[in-house]
């Protein structure tokens, strides 16, 4: 899936076909912005290895959200900084969220990176990986000994998720409908690093989704930092309603799936074209943070409890066996023991699909960084570890009451059991639990209709009946409202 322009100097060229190894570091988004990377680099001449050992440019996209994924960073950094004393590889470019948010201090806590490339400047990746020749970069830095900068501030541009080599396998994608936020959450530092929300027009979304779909994608799965604010900053009044309608009648496609709502800004509108569209999976990961009003009010999710349970219950009760997936902080600064026990209380009661807990990570720029009574770590472990003990039980009894149930079934791959391994519309890649299909016959992006009939832990077993669910037919053309 190679399209688009060459964002590189025609002028220059490489004395021989550049080796890069690629390290994509964060979440889905940053995986978005790796394959766009990769893809440009692949149409600039370079040569993708897998073998860092064998790389003339090793290049990192990094995740700087949180203070364990800095770490991360950091380690994997100064690894490969060190290849260049011991291998083939001359030069080391670092992109990505961290170069946005720490900049050129970057240059002081790994030495010997040799280009900075910012979130806004990833269309500069290919100049500052295979700008100049090799050799000619070498003496550059021997005389100078100075580092490629590619950084700046936010400016209000999406750019198309084309030109992409994709590292999902090719029957499913991540589909990005916008860049930033506007939220202001006080824990969290997306703002800060990759600016207020900017949507893509749906004329735009909708040509990347035909041309997913075209690579071999059926389930596409929608990303931004807040995807249910879709269109506010575009004048698109349908909102994310209507561009899940549109969707909804791409053809070629089987599943549409929706990541990272704000529950804030959840509206009827889009619970009822989740319900009415066939293609869009009764699935919904709606990160709630708390659910206590004060801790609410401290985190500014400019939501209440009493509102958050009547969203979560219009949910279930318009949308047939929906799956709604969430995630929580644990130990956020002045977190009393009453107020997580209530949060605790409030997981064993619900009874989520699926849970992911995070101990607070303070991060100095942000208020909740700023605020007083910062818990100590073990605390904000032990409470996680409590969430996710709590909702261990719930996910192991909930699989166990699936037995004998008819599950729609994607099949992702071949595990070493000889298994196939795959997901039901209920479950996300690289989050939730899988089911296992005893079938050796199933290609990855079949969809089976398979029945349940074990559990182990988490997991399914299913065996499939002999229903081979062909790609829905499009209700009409999609098309390209802008």
């Amino acid at each position: 899936m190679l399209h688009g322009r060459r964002p590189f100097d025609e002028g220059c060229e490489l004395s021989r076909p550049t080796s890069i190894a690629f390290v994509a570091l964060g979440c889905a988004k940053n995986l978005v912005d790796s394959e766009k990377m990769l893809g440009q680099l692949a149409e600039g001449g370079a040569v993708i290895t897998p073998d860092e050992d064998d790389a003339d440019v090793i290049v990192i996209n990094t995740c700087g959200f949180l203070e364990a994924s800095r770490t991360e960073a950091h380690e994997v950094i100064a690894e490969s900084v060190a290849r260049k004393k011991t291998g083939r590889c001359k030069r080391v470019v670092v992109a990505g969220c961290l170069v946005q948010r720490d900049g050129e201090k970057l240059l002081d806590a790994v030495p010997g990176i040799d280009a900075l490339v910012g979130v806004h400047q990833r269309d500069d990746i290919v100049r500052a990986s295979l700008g100049v020749d090799l050799k000619a970069m070498k003496k550059k830095r021997a005389r100078h000994r100075q580092p490629d900068l590619f950084l700046g501030d936010y400016h209000p541009y999406v750019a198309l998720d084309t030109a992409r080599l994709r590292l999902t396998p090719r029957h499913y994608a991540y589909l990005r409908i916008s860049e930033g936020c506007n939220q202001k959450c006080t824990f969290c530092t997306i703002p800060s690093i990759r600016g207020p929300m900017h949507c893509k027009p749906p004329s735009v979304v909708l040509a990347e989704a035909r041309e997913l779909v075209s690579d071999g994608a059926v389930e596409l799965n929608l990303i931004g930092q807040d995807t249910t604010s879709y269109g506010d900053d575009i004048g698109y009044e349908r909102g994310l309603a209507g561009l899940l309608r549109e969707l909804h009648r791409v053809d070629g496609l089987s599943w549409v799936r929706l990541l990272y709502v704000y529950p804030s800004v959840f509206t009827d509108a889009m619970i009822d074209a989740i319900a009415e569209c066939e293609r869009v999976v009764n699935y919904i990961d709606i990160p709630l943070q708390h659910i206590n009003d004060r801790m609410l009010k401290a985190m500014h999710r400019r939501v209440t409890r009493a509102e958050t349970e009547t969203l979560l219950q219009k949910l279930r009760d318009r949308i047939p066996n929906v799956a709604i997936r969430t995630t929580f902080i644990s130990g956020f600064p002045g977190e009393t023991e009453a107020e997580f026990e209530e949060l605790l209380d409030f997981v064993r009661d619900f009874r989520f699909s699926a849970v992911g807990v995070f101990p607070y990570s303070l991060e100095p720029d942000t208020p909740s960084g700023r605020m007083k009574e910062q818990l100590p770590q073990a605390v904000k472990e032990q409470r996680a570890d409590a969430i996710m003990a709590a909702q261990q039980e719930i996910a192991f009894a909930d699989a166990v009451a699936k037995k004998g149930k008819l599950l729609d079934v994607l099949i992702d791959g071949v595990a070493e059991s000889g298994l196939r391994v795959g997901r039901h519309a209920g479950q996300a890649p690289e989050v939730d639990a899988l089911p296992y299909v005893t079938s050796a016959e199933l290609e990855p992006g079949t969809i089976v209709r398979a029945i349940v009939e074990d559990a182990h832990e988490y997991d399914l077993i299913a065996r499939p009946t002999t229903a081979i669910l062909p790609v829905l037919s499009s209700p009409q053309p999609a098309s390209a409202t802008s």
